[in-house]
């Protein structure tokens, strides 16, 4: 039954079903031109698949916090405390594993960059027992 709403034609709608036979039948792409291929993760990507990036978790090194932390910061957030720089974190919707990590600084500290900020999120002493 046709109501006359739908997007596409009855024809073109056969026709897509027939193009996506072959995928869905084996399980990979069937294409010969690799560019219809969707591309595969490169070694570089942002880890999408572990969660948020949260210091001293798994998987996350010091370079993939401060990485993370540079995107959502800026360079206009510093030189800044953690009270100032867990507000730009929650006005930005930051992690909440980045926000708390912040709060365990010590308040009375100052960073003038995210390198400074990132070596005292991953001090031994900072990272809570759980996430190692």
């Amino acid at each position: 039954m046709q109501r006359g709403n739908d997007r596409l034609s009855v024809h073109r709608d056969e026709e897509m079903k027939h193009e996506l036979q072959g995928l869905l039948r084996s399980g990979h792409p069937t294409r010969a031109e690799e560019w219809h291929d969707p591309e595969p993760v490169a070694d570089d990507d942002p880890q999408v698949a572990g969660g948020p990036v949260a210091p001293g978790g798994s998987g996350a090194s010091f370079e993939t916090v401060r990485l993370e932390l540079a995107r959502i910061l800026g360079r206009s957030s510093f030189p800044a405390g953690p009270r100032e720089l867990t507000g730009v974190l929650r006005r930005k919707n930051a992690p909440d594993v980045l926000v708390e990590a912040l709060g365990r600084l010590p308040r009375t500290d100052r960073y003038a960059n995210v390198q400074e900020l990132t070596k005292a999120l991953t001090r031994p002493g900072n990272v809570p027992k759980g996430s190692r």
